[in-house]
């Protein structure tokens, strides 16, 4: 009887409504994923997902899939993500993510590299640092210092550091 409601009520409601809903019950679920209350957070960004799939709830659905070690799962969710938004970075970055957890270096280089040129994808610098992290493992040490340089160069340009500020006149006279 309460599925039946929930139909009935998602067809009443427009699709900038659908959406809006969505997107609450995204940030709804990344309150309870953040107090470590996995289990609320995964009923959450399944509603949001029924309400209006969103390449963002399948990403974070996935993230939180892996804080229970459900990789397999995870993974699953990021490509339902990047099936709806291929431009979306942060699914690929996630999957090489996940399948260095399970061990799987070579594979993840590719999801790697796919996050690096995506051209929506917020951080930048992730994928240059878990491919650092991928390659230091295989003991590419030469790769893993040109990615780790780059990362390191966008996290600069990204967040850059305020110039230090010029000593005032009456600080500087003793």
């Amino acid at each position: 009887m309460q599925a039946e409601g929930r139909v009935r009520y998602h067809r009443d409601m427009d699709s900038a409504d659908l959406k809006e809903r969505a997107e609450r019950l995204i940030q709804e679920a990344l309150k309870e994923q953040m107090a470590k209350r996995y289990e609320n957070a995964i009923v959450l960004y399944k509603d949001s997902i029924a309400a209006c799939p969103t390449p963002e709830a399948h990403t974070f659905l996935g993230w939180t899939y892996s804080y229970l070690d459900r990789l397999d799962e995870a993974i699953d969710e990021c490509r339902q993500a990047i099936a709806l938004d291929p431009e979306f970075g942060n699914p690929y970055n996630d999957i090489g993510s996940y399948l260095m957890k399970q061990g799987k270096l070579q594979e993840a280089i590719g999801w790697l590299e796919k996050a690096k040129s995506a051209p929506r994808y917020e951080p930048r610098h992730y994928p240059y640092l878990n491919l650092a992290r991928v390659y230091l493992a295989m003991g590419r040490f030469e790769d893993a210092g040109r990615e780790y340089s780059q990362a390191q160069f966008l996290q600069q340009e990204l967040f850059p550091q305020p110039a230090p500020a010029e000593p005032r006149a009456e600080e500087s006279v003793n």
